[in-house]
């Protein structure tokens, strides 16, 4: 397995961004774990499942699924979905699946995988706690529900999904609820992971911090 760095955090906390922007600086592959999430979430609602599934259903239904993160887009079942899984459905759905054992289960090889196959930049909810605990480097963003929020709104506008203001400032506080009270590797900081309050800073600053502590070696 390759050097792996590990960036999680709530909704709105800028993993993305930063994880792109980490994994060019370092030379190294990125993985985008919540776009397989959002796939997965994309896949089980076409197969018509919701809240209530029961685990079998879920299970059985992943059995026709195939998604893969490759070149910074997203694909399920040979289909490009990058776009589709930006809507706040999928992310909806995404936070409500990813509590279930049988999709945590059917994505951990895949991403495993990737890091066998490049030294990578892993960013998610539980990169540092669950799927690589023994990762090179770990970093934790945080920031505020208000600029989170904010975020989230500008997102979901960029992507043409345009949202109220409270509609974002909802949808966080929700996503938060759900990813820190799961059972399932709730949202957490590794207790090696520095942690980073980025409420008040740009992306040029948070990258500086992380890449600070990556060029120690």
């Amino acid at each position: 397995m390759g050097k792996v760095i590990t960036i999680d955090g709530p909704s709105g906390a800028g993993k993305s961004t930063i994880a792109r922007k980490v994994a060019e600086a370092a030379g190294f592959d990125y993985l985008d774990t919540g776009a397989l999430y959002r796939a997965i979430a994309l896949g089980l609602r076409g197969a018509g499942l919701d809240e209530g599934a029961s685990d079998t259903q879920v299970e059985a239904a992943l059995g026709k699924l195939e998604v893969r993160f490759t070149g910074g887009r997203t694909i399920l079942n040979d289909r490009d979905v990058s776009e589709d899984i930006r809507t706040p459905e999928a992310g909806h759905y995404s936070s409500v699946f990813s509590a279930r054992r049988p999709v945590r289960d059917f994505l951990m090889p895949v991403q495993h995988k990737a890091a066998e196959e490049a030294d990578l930049v892993a960013e998610g909810r539980d990169m540092g706690t669950v799927v690589f605990p023994h990762a090179w480097r770990k970093f934790f963003l945080v920031a505020t529900v208000e600029a989170r929020a904010q975020r989230r709104f500008l997102q979901l506008a960029d992507s043409g999904n345009p949202a109220s203001m409270q509609e974002a400032m909802n949808d966080v506080v929700d996503r938060d609820r759900r990813d820190s009270s799961r059972d399932i590797a709730p949202l957490a900081r590794a207790h090696d992971a520095m942690e980073i309050d980025n409420s008040g800073l740009t992306i040029e600053e948070v990258l500086h911090k992380i890449m600070s502590e990556v060029s120690r070696g």
